[in-house]
């Protein structure tokens, strides 16, 4: 039997090297080994939507995006509260794992932790909102941020080959990091985090040092061809998103991942 995907969002964060020079760094980030979808390799921060990503709430909470300006985006999406839920869920992924808010205050700026006790409390939200005690409508409006939605740029979507157990239709934006914040993995999902230029990721992968699925290899492949973060980012305008599902096939005890063009992978890390 087929097992229908659920619905995802993953963050591809972006930011220019720290002490200077050319090009940029991606965030990634290491699932745990245990995981029972795609464990040990790198991905990219993300997660399932939540029922309450695509609420009437959360669309008030939402800078610069509606649920039916989000449905006009995203194609092939079922619904507007899964098109909102797809931005929603983004944000608020990258924050339960890495612990960077895309937000902006109340005067349009871009959220950085700099007032008195800011910085804690937000360490605070973020333990309680994966520990299920206090919702992510509740610490927005507490803190007095809406989502920076206009951050989140759509980059691609990629479904979950038919051949495994564990399906995801993924939404991926790619966003650049807001300054004066650092990445903190959560230690439970994500066992470590790493900032890397795509092709030093990418060589890395080839000698067989850093485990990705296709969908990341494939974006850090296309994340090469641009020379700095504002390229990349300018790539998204007018892009048409079409989403990929590759397959897998099983060739003399090797699992095989095709793509929609007919490339073939071999060797890439276990999905279950």
């Amino acid at each position: 039997m087929i097992v229908t995907p659920k619905e995802a969002s993953t963050v591809i964060l972006l930011r220019r090297p720290p002490r200077g020079g050319e090009g940029f760094e991606v965030l990634m980030v290491r699932r745990d080994r245990k995981s029972k979808f795609v464990p040990d390799a790198y991905v990219f921060p993300g997660g399932v939507l939540d029922e309450e990503d695509g609420s009437e709430r959360l669309e008030r909470l939402c800078a610069g995006l509606t649920a039916s300006r989000a449905l006009g985006i995203l194609e092939a999406c079922p619904s507007p509260h899964v098109a909102l839920g797809s931005w929603v869920a983004a944000i608020r992924e990258t924050f339960e794992e890495v612990g960077i808010l895309l937000a902006r205050r109340p005067d349009g700026g871009l959220f950085s932790p700099s007032l008195d006790g800011e910085a804690e409390r937000l360490r605070s939200c973020r333990r309680r909102l994966i520990g299920g005690d206090i919702a992510f409508a509740d610490i927005l409006e507490q803190e007095t941020l809406t989502l920076a939605c206009d951050r989140l740029h759509y980059f691609s979507h990629w479904i979950t080959p038919e051949f495994l157990p564990l399906r995801y239709d993924v939404r991926f934006f790619l966003a650049e990091a807001p300054g004066h914040q650092e990445a903190l993995h959560d230690g439970v999902e994500l066992t470590d985090h790493v900032w890397r230029t795509p092709g030093d990721i990418l060589e890395d992968s080839r000698r067989g040092r850093f485990n990705m699925v296709l969908p990341t290899l494939l974006t850090i492949e296309e994340l090469c061809g641009f020379r700095t973060l504002e390229e990349a980012i300018r790539s998204t305008r007018n892009r048409v998103v079409e989403g990929i599902l590759t397959r897998m096939i099983e060739e003399d005890g090797i699992i095989v991942e095709y793509t929609p063009d007919g490339r073939a992978f071999r060797n890439l890390p276990p999905s279950v």
